[in-house]
């Protein structure tokens, strides 16, 4: 049986139609759309006061703010009057130094107290780990005159290093549960070979256990300085000169008995927001590391 030559084979199948890309003929489904909205409505729902502050901060109108959603008027006036006149460049330096003061305390304190409850075995040690939860669980405006008493016998009272002291204090609880599961998670190995190889307690904590411990020490860092950068009640009430108050007290002088000057209130608010949100962007990496890594090998 000869074989069939090349030009009597049966022609080829006609080629099927290209099937549509996904990006240009998609549908959106009702549950995407669905969800696409709830998205949009989430991010409209959380942007749009910060937005809405903007607006009024920089609003030319003199003591209403702006009644719109767009200015008629922009002006930097309002962030002049607040910085130069209103004295708010005394508060955010005050506020600095007692933010920086309670992050370094605090961090240095908590890593301390977190070598020895994941190191040593002593005695009601769960016990001192579950009252460190229960003390965060109690109210800050049931610690205000106990810790106004305290303060005023260690005369500290109106002075910045109390203040710093008093939030020390409050950032403790959360920063000792947080730090104590990065030290348990450090095997005792490590700390053993770098005493074979001669190195001092001192030197072996700064070489070894503080790196290790870097991500933690950042996550603590930022809950301290949001404590101490925001915090009002206890500002107010330790501190009674105008010199030293901190931001959010001196936030205070543009609210009068019958009128508000909403402009000025939403410049100051601005500039309290910025120093935040740039030290969280800058640490941002660090701090979702830190609290991985502590949910996890805690």
């Amino acid at each position: 049986m000869s074989a069939t030559p090349a030009t009597e084979r049966a022609p080829a199948a006609a080629p099927s139609p290209a099937a549509p890309r996904r990006g240009g003929g998609r549908r959106w489904r009702p549950a995407a759309l669905a969800r696409a909205a709830a998205v949009a409505g989430v991010l409209v729902f959380t942007l749009f006061p910060a937005y809405f502050m903007l607006v009024t901060a920089f609003s030319g109108e003199t003591t209403t703010g702006s009644e719109s959603l767009l200015p008629a008027s922009v002006t930097l006036e309002n962030f002049r009057y607040v910085l130069v006149e209103a004295g708010f460049l005394t508060y955010l330096g005050n506020s600095l130094v007692v933010a920086l003061v309670t992050v370094v305390g605090s961090s240095l304190v908590a890593l301390l107290a977190a070598v020895a409850v994941a190191r040593f075995r002593f005695r009601l040690r769960t016990t001192m780990l579950v009252m460190l939860l229960i003390v965060q669980m109690v109210p800050l405006e049931a610690l205000v005159i106990p810790l106004f008493l305290q303060v005023r016998d260690l005369q500290m009272l109106n002075t910045l290093l109390g203040l710093s002291i008093v939030y020390i204090a409050l950032a403790l609880p959360f920063a000792v549960w947080m730090l104590r599961g990065f030290v348990a998670a450090i095997p005792q190995e490590v700390e053993e070979a770098a005493y074979i190889d001669g190195a001092s307690w001192p030197r072996m904590f700064w070489s070894v256990l503080l790196p290790l411990t870097a991500p933690g020490l950042v996550a603590t860092g930022i809950f301290s300085f949001i404590t101490a950068w925001n915090e009002f009640i206890l500002a107010l009430t330790f501190l009674n000169e105008g010199e030293k108050y901190t931001v959010a007290v001196g936030l205070r002088q543009f609210y009068g008995q019958y009128t508000t000057d909403w402009p000025s209130v939403m410049a100051a608010s601005t500039i309290i927001t910025l120093p935040v949100m740039v030290f969280f962007l800058l640490v941002q990496r660090g701090l979702v590391s830190g609290l991985v890594h502590g949910a996890v090998k805690g």
